[in-house]
């Protein structure tokens, strides 16, 4: 008989400097990503980290610490990096992995679903391209009426 173990669920700040610890740990040691970070972004990890663990405590328990410029933060590495959707797609891939890895339940799973959310905005931000997620022609009537109430706003 094997013994399983559950994973804890996010719960706390602690709990999200873990998670970003180990996640950019993965990221810098990542033969295609790691070289951006460090390389050519060249992130003073001793002042960014607190800024990702605020952002990802603001994201999910509403901490509203977070300060920052996501958007001109990414666009700044286009000419170096081209910043394109496999870069996103690949930095997700490893987000996903960290957090199964080291978490389960409902704040888990709300993180992986704000990251993809997360990436397709500045993804499509920093291109000036629609977001990849938001087709209209597959828009339920239900759907369609309550983005044309967003859009009367």
């Amino acid at each position: 008989m094997t013994e399983t173990t559950t994973l804890p669920d996010l719960a706390s700040r602690a709990d999200i400097i873990r998670l970003v610890d180990r996640f950019y740990d993965r990221v810098r040691a990542d033969a295609t990503l790691g070289p951006i970070f460090d390389g050519i972004a060249k992130v003073n990890w001793e002042k960014h980290l607190p800024k990702l663990y605020d952002f990802w405590d603001t994201v999910l328990f509403r901490a509203n610490t977070f300060r920052g410029d996501l958007i001109g933060a990414h666009a700044q590495l286009i000419p170096a990096a081209g910043m394109g959707q496999e870069l996103f797609d690949h930095w997700l891939t490893l987000f996903r992995t960290t957090v199964a890895e080291n978490f389960s339940g409902p704040k888990a799973g709300h993180i992986v679903r704000c990251a993809e959310d997360m990436a397709n905005v500045i993804y499509s931000k920093i291109h000036q391209v629609p977001d990849p997620r938001f087709d209209p022609a597959k828009l339920t009537p239900e759907q369609r009426a309550r983005y044309a109430t967003y859009r009367n706003k």
